[in-house]
């Protein structure tokens, strides 16, 4: 049979070349478009860090490059301000924050998820509209709570209220929990364990990537909280936070904006490492998930 016959019965196959052709277009295509997203995000980054390094009077012109480049702006980062205090209240705010939100939020979530009691759709449902509910609704009585009990002036206010778990986390963690099947539970409670048993041993280890996102969430809106410091803190300099002291750094000293960005890049370091350690987690929740599953 001849390569027109072929043709014209339409059995003939597409040649290899042309296959190969085509997977090469569109992978030129995706990572085309991903480089041009990837530049759109880096480029403010690399801008502020570029900045950081210019002297006074090279910041506001038309120059992109530092000539020649100036160390001095992270000299006085941590001269003209306390920004390793601000630091150590940044971390100790946002770790045992998002200490207390674990220790609260995964039993809460786990019981609303895999045991059958009276009442719990009303519960969840209370929780949905507390995780909606407006923060400038509540601040006003719960301000009023923490000045009587002497926490003002301090981070404590922030840090406290979740030891009685977060809305947010207690929904994302139960519906982590409600995709695990309900047979892991019932195996480990016929091998004799308890419901903490169950919970720390069967269904904690299986649902490590929800935890994970739910520790990340909190950590960083702890770290990057701005509103919280302002209001409970603001008169006691010696517990302000990164968020709050860049913001009274900005406001002081505005004009310096070769400090004012090297001060900025410090302060995203710690979010840029914590982000890549929170990657090893996921993958590592994903792997177990797996394996148990």
């Amino acid at each position: 049979m001849t390569a027109t016959a072929l043709i014209t019965t339409g059995s003939a196959r597409p040649p290899r070349p042309v296959r190969g052709g085509r997977r090469m277009l569109v992978w030129i295509a995706d990572h085309t478009v991903l480089s041009v997203l990837a530049v759109l995000f880096l480029a403010p980054i690399l801008f502020v860090l570029l900045t950081s390094f210019m002297s006074s009077r090279q910041t506001l012109t038309a120059s992109i490059w530092p000539q020649p480049w100036d160390l001095s702006n992270y000299v006085r980062a941590f001269t003209q301000v306390p920004l390793g205090l601000w630091f150590l209240n940044s971390a100790f705010y946002a770790v045992l924050a998002t200490a207390f939100m674990l220790v609260s939020s995964v039993p809460a979530a786990y019981v609303l998820a895999k045991i059958r009691f009276r009442g719990a759709n009303v519960i969840f449902l209370a929780i949905i509209v507390a995780m909606l509910l407006p923060p400038q609704v509540t601040i006003v009585p719960v301000y009023v709570m923490f000045s009587k009990l002497g926490l003002t002036g301090t981070l404590w206010p922030l840090i406290l209220p979740n030891l009685l778990g977060d809305a947010f986390s207690i929904f994302l963690l139960r519906q982590f929990f409600l995709t695990i099947p309900t047979a892991y539970a019932d195996a480990a409670r016929i091998d004799g364990n308890g419901e903490w048993g169950v919970l720390w041993r069967v269904m904690v280890p299986m649902t490590k990537p929800g935890i994970a996102s739910a520790a990340i969430f909190l950590f960083f809106n702890s770290w990057n909280d701005y509103f919280g410091p302002l209001l409970y803190a603001s008169e006691n300099p010696a517990a302000w936070t990164v968020a709050y002291g860049l913001s009274t750094f900005h406001g002081t000293h505005g004009t310096d904006w070769g400090t004012t960005m090297a001060v900025t890049m410090l302060v995203t370091i710690p979010v840029v490492i914590v982000f890549f350690f929170a990657q090893r987690v996921f993958v590592e929740g994903i792997n177990l998930t797996g394996v148990k599953g």
